[in-house]
């Protein structure tokens, strides 16, 4: 399914650093997420038995040292840039070995997590696996961790019919609001390859059958405009995107709908927030997490 996972394959190329703190970790971990496709590489964090946190990334293909380099000091400083090691590994599911460290993340009613931690979901609460041999995407993401958040409260409070996830990527966005509500769930991605993933992932976790997993950018899609208008739309991509979308957004909506926005900068809410203003929305809540923000807005 993804050229992550393969058998006979040349060794991987691990590339490794040290941050001090788990929250510089988590930061760097998510600037540099951004920065690779998940078909290029699968990064993680793990704690040391001293306090010190390790940075690794496994590329499939041998990456360009210095490239790396310059995105870790980019993302870090060039101490941590000048400090990282690169060697080879035996290929092998070394993108599920990644995670094998990682904990379940919470947040609200729903937990995401592996496959190796399927048995530590409590029955009271909504949990979200995400397949690693599928897609470096677990929850452990401050932007994903801050969606899901705000999806937990707007459904205390609403039970929106048309739900759309635009650029859903993994697709746990999707899942969750399928497993929390049992309907039927529409989500995009410009990516053909993330709507495949998210299409697996759906099918993983019981809800394929209420998942339709769309390769469309924005909202030209035939499928997008035929469910508007939306009740709930939920869009965890970037800023200038986000930005660009605030009109077109605006006009899918039903009226009393929300919208959750993510993937921003702290310093990018205000400019983003006054671009679904001008369009009619107002602000509901604003949570940051983990130095990355997200928004609550909706069209009275």
């Amino acid at each position: 399914m993804n050229s992550l996972q393969t058998t006979d394959a040349p060794p991987a190329t691990r590339a490794s650093f040290t941050m001090a703190d788990e929250r510089s970790a988590n930061r760097v971990v998510d600037v540099l997420s951004e920065s690779f496709d998940n078909n290029e590489a699968a990064i993680a964090a793990f704690e040391r038995p001293d306090g010190l946190w390790d940075v690794t990334l496994y590329f499939g293909d041998k990456p360009d040292e210095t490239a790396v380099r310059a995105l870790v000091e980019l993302a870090a400083d060039k101490a941590s840039a000048d400090a990282v090691t690169f060697d080879t590994v035996e290929t092998r599911d070394w993108v599920k070995a990644s995670l094998e460290g990682l904990a379940p993340v919470e947040a609200g009613r729903f937990i995401v997590h592996g496959q190796h931690d399927r048995a530590r979901v409590p029955p009271n609460r909504i949990g979200i696996e995400i397949e690693a041999a599928l897609a470096f995407g677990t929850g452990h993401h401050g932007t994903t961790r801050g969606c899901l958040l705000l999806l937990d409260q707007v459904l205390r409070s609403k039970w929106p019919r048309r739900v759309l996830d635009l650029g859903t990527g993994t697709g746990v966005l999707a899942i969750a609001a399928a497993k929390a509500q049992h309907k039927a769930i529409l989500a995009s991605d410009i990516d053909w390859r993330s709507a495949i993933v998210a299409r697996e992932n759906a099918r993983l976790n019981g809800v394929g059958h209420l998942v339709t997993a769309r390769h469309a950018p924005g909202f030209s899609s035939p499928d997008i405009r035929g469910r508007a208008p939306f009740d709930l739309v939920l869009a965890n991509i970037l800023a200038n995107p986000l930005r660009r979308l605030a009109t077109p957004m605006s006009q899918h909506l039903a009226p009393g709908a929300y919208v959750i926005l993510s993937g921003l900068l702290p310093h990018q809410a205000n400019s983003v927030v006054s671009s679904y203003r001008s369009s009619g929305l107002v602000l509901v809540r604003k949570l940051q997490l983990d130095g990355w923000t997200s928004l609550l807005m909706t069209k009275p």
